[in-house]
């Protein structure tokens, strides 16, 4: 039970038996686990976050180019009945390797084999590389 002394003009809840004998001591904090989260991790995610996005900036692969690709000169053709890709090549670039040109060839007409219908129109590069 508490007891209640008055002394001078201010009154002072005292439990029985103390006395007072300086200022009251500040109530101690305590933090639940919502409170650790919101004053630890949130700052924490938040500093992660900037300095990935700042490491990101520093490692981008994408740069300009700082000269022109090469551009190959072509020619458009109209497969004829019983042509190939390797008969191609050898017509329009006679003086390079028909495994590259029809590797080119592949490439620039984006075709998924070496076979060709007749009708079909492909860019055959020419000349040297």
């Amino acid at each position: 039970m508490s007891t209640l002394h008055i002394a001078g003009s201010a009154s002072v809840l005292h439990p029985e038996g103390r006395e007072n004998n300086g200022p009251a001591a500040a109530p101690r904090l305590h933090l639940t686990r919502r409170g650790w989260v919101v004053l630890v991790a949130i700052p924490v995610a938040l500093l992660v976050a900037v300095l990935l996005v700042v490491a990101s900036f520093f490692t981008s692969q994408a740069q300009a180019a700082t000269a022109g690709g090469d551009l190959t000169d072509t020619v458009r053709v109209s497969v004829a009945s019983g042509e190939t890709l390797w008969a191609l090549a050898a017509e329009y670039a006679p003086e390079r390797d028909p495994r590259a040109v029809v590797e080119e060839i592949v490439e620039l007409n984006v075709l998924g084999s070496s076979t060709v219908q007749a009708g079909q129109s492909l860019h055959i590069p020419v000349g040297n590389p």
